[in-house]
């Protein structure tokens, strides 16, 4: 990705197109049931189609963005997501609508992964995509206190996905295009790094974002049904946590990597856990709000640090990209899971289920983030003893800019042993006699006979 210092307002205006859909979701699968005739669980595996949708077009799109660049195929991304939720807003019949949400769904996938390898490319990825979930938290935010004003049936929420999409389009210019095969070859390819980390965080990420949003996917619901409140009630609820989520992830952002990633992670996850039981369990305003509202200020807070922990697994963001995919995977699972145990169990045994599986996937990902990147950094501080700075290391791999080699990797190998043969040479430049042929002749023959 590009290295300007401009470059990373078009991601984040893509990561918020990608994500939207997914951020809107109790509102797409309430009014499904309410306007189409659909059944709870009917509208939830409309949702989950959604969602597999977009996950498809991620696993499809992990380790080529690179190669197509991005700016190619966020525009097809966005051209799809806005035909496709275009089309579902007009359509009048299930399937129509059915074949809209799933083109639509795919246009997301698209696009968010091509926010997500280019967020793994940057020198802070944590912060990059803290800045992601703060504009699409705003933008939902909004969304949700005016969309029950309005009206609409099932076209209002597609209508908006699809108009954000083509709002974005023109960040897409300040993307990079095609690489020539100079410019994609570099010494960082190959197998992918950190493979029983990356496959531990993203079936984690799967069953962690399944228990997110089956319970997101039918609060709409608990709110109605359950807590006896009012549309737009429970809309001015869902826009003041998204409110909420929106200092949580400032404030996650200002935090960055001083508390490395491991304390976030793993004690946002239980948080998580508690609000999701208190939620389920609501049946009057006050707890409604305050489960919602717990729940949506530590939900993005924790994501941001999982998205920078898949970054960091792979700095050509293959492994962002695949725990992305998993966990749009279990985003889409988690409609039609929490219809189902809604429905079979009622909604305080959802929760107690819920809240299990949470705290089941938080020692995980907390190994994960221990083992890989949990202590505490900052920029320029230096990665291991005797390790370069990361700047340092950075400047020297002629990979993607911004990029940090991992340790113990083949790359940092070699970019360490570059290091020490440039600070040879000048050296021994600087100490040779009249001709200063010799001084550099000496310094290739030490460095190379290690």
């Amino acid at each position: 990705m590009s290295s300007r210092p401009g470059a990373a307002w078009p991601l984040v205006a893509v990561f918020t197109a990608g994500y939207l859909a997914s951020y809107l979701l109790p509102t797409v699968v309430g009014r499904l049931s309410a306007h189409l005739g659909l059944s709870p669980a009917q509208a939830g595996l409309v949702g989950s189609a959604l969602l597999l949708s977009s996950a498809g077009a991620g696993f499809a799109l992990a380790g080529r963005v690179e190669r197509f660049g991005a700016r190619t195929p966020a525009r097809a991304g966005l051209i799809l997501a806005a035909v496709g939720y275009g089309c579902a807003a007009l359509a009048g019949s299930v399937p129509l609508v059915v074949l809209g949400v799933m083109v639509g769904g795919f246009g997301s996938g698209t696009a968010t992964a091509v926010a997500a390898s280019g967020i793994a490319a940057r020198r802070d990825p944590h912060r990059t995509s803290s800045l992601g979930l703060l504009t699409v938290s705003a933008t939902a935010g909004v969304l949700y206190l005016t969309i029950p004003h309005l009206g609409g049936g099932h076209r209002l929420p597609f209508a908006a996905i699809a108009l954000v999409a083509l709002l974005v389009w023109p960040a897409t210019a300040r993307l990079d295009g095609a690489r020539t095969a100079e410019e994609t070859s570099s010494p960082i390819t190959g197998r992918l790094p950190h493979r029983r980390s990356g496959l531990v965080l993203a079936g984690s990420m799967l069953v962690w974002s399944m228990a997110q949003n089956a319970l997101w996917g039918v609060s709409s619901r608990i709110g109605l049904d359950q807590a006896g409140l009012s549309e737009v009630t429970v809309g001015a609820v869902f826009a003041a946590a998204l409110g909420a989520g929106l200092l949580g992830v400032t404030g996650a952002g200002l935090l960055g990597a001083r508390l490395g990633r491991a304390v976030p992670i793993g004690l946002g996850t239980v948080v998580i856990a508690a609000s999701i039981v208190l939620s389920s369990s609501a049946r009057d305003l006050g707890s409604f709000a305050t489960g919602e509202i717990m729940w949506n200020t530590v939900y993005p807070v924790v994501l941001s640090y999982l998205i920078g922990l898949a970054a960091s697994l792979d700095i050509r963001g293959r492994w962002a990209v695949l725990a992305g995919s998993a966990s749009s995977i279990g985003v889409a699972c988690g409609p039609l899971l929490g219809s189902v145990l809604s429905e079979e169990a009622g909604y305080p045994a959802m929760g107690l289920i819920l809240g299990a599986a949470t705290l089941l996937v938080a020692a995980p990902v907390t190994a994960v983030a221990l083992h890989t990147g949990g202590r505490p950094l900052v920029p320029g501080s230096v990665r291991r003893r005797g390790g370069a700075p990361a700047a340092l290391l950075a400047a020297t791999t002629g990979g993607l800019s911004g990029a940090v080699p991992k340790l113990g990797s083949p790359e940092q190998a070699v970019t360490e042993l570059r290091v020490r043969r440039r600070r040879l040479v000048r050296s021994a430049i600087r100490t040779a006699g009249p001709d200063g042929g010799s001084g550099q002749s000496n310094a290739y023959a030490s460095t190379s006979a290690r």
